[in-house]
């Protein structure tokens, strides 16, 4: 039977590919998109809902699926607040979790970052950590977290910082070997398929770490 997706984060570099993926996949017959934003973009399967994604709760009648695609983050420099940092790369994935177990969602990915731990004493590590924990003990069936290191594509917007990185981790990726490798900058592009698949697979829920991806 064809398939319904949510994708939260959809206007962004990784959830836009992901968008890109599922529309022109047979398996499925609509995506809803949860954004602040429209994409811009007209499609039979496309139907989007113009929300505060920081208050999901208010769209919970409408957040019904199959499976459940959260991209969602910011940066350091784009939210320094930390309290609002907080409410989005923890809250936003939290309430997705708890919307997907109240309403029978069986599948979950989440795009969280290398590094991420509940333990942490760095407070963006310590975001996601907690973010992921609340994603998995959540109760959906299949939870899949994938942990990129930098993310490497074409953004709307223009990161200077990231281009730099980027160009770094290109010159440096090859010297990271063995349990290094996971540091290696990692494609949008790669991270959207991945996430794909686990939810077209049969696999048991788990952290995918960026060499991996």
């Amino acid at each position: 039977m064809p398939k319904t997706a949510i994708i939260l984060g959809g206007t962004g570099l990784t959830g836009s590919l992901v968008l890109k993926i599922l529309l022109n996949d047979e398996r499925y017959d609509c995506v809803k998109l949860f954004s602040r934003n429209s994409v811009g973009q007209k499609h039979p399967k496309l139907k989007e809902f113009l929300v505060d994604v920081l208050g999901l709760e208010s769209v919970k009648s409408d957040f019904t699926a199959d499976e459940v695609y959260c991209c969602i983050g910011t940066t350091k420099k784009k939210t320094p607040d930390k309290d609002l940092y907080t409410r989005i790369d923890f809250g936003i994935p939290a309430k997705a979790a708890k919307l997907c177990a109240k309403n029978g969602i069986q599948m979950m990915a989440v795009v969280s970052a290398i590094g991420s731990d509940s333990k942490s004493k760095i407070f963006y590590n310590r975001t996601k950590g907690d973010m992921e924990q609340a994603v998995l003990n959540s109760g959906i069936q299949r939870t899949y977290i994938l942990r990129p290191s930098l993310i490497t594509g074409e953004r709307k917007e223009k990161r200077f910082g990231e281009k730099i990185g980027a160009v770094t981790f290109k010159i440096l990726g090859p010297l990271f070997i063995g349990r290094k490798k996971k540091y290696r900058a990692v494609k949008a592009e790669s991270i959207a398929k991945r996430m794909v698949r686990l939810a077209n697979s049969n696999a048991p829920s788990r952290i995918v770490e960026s060499n991996e991806i």
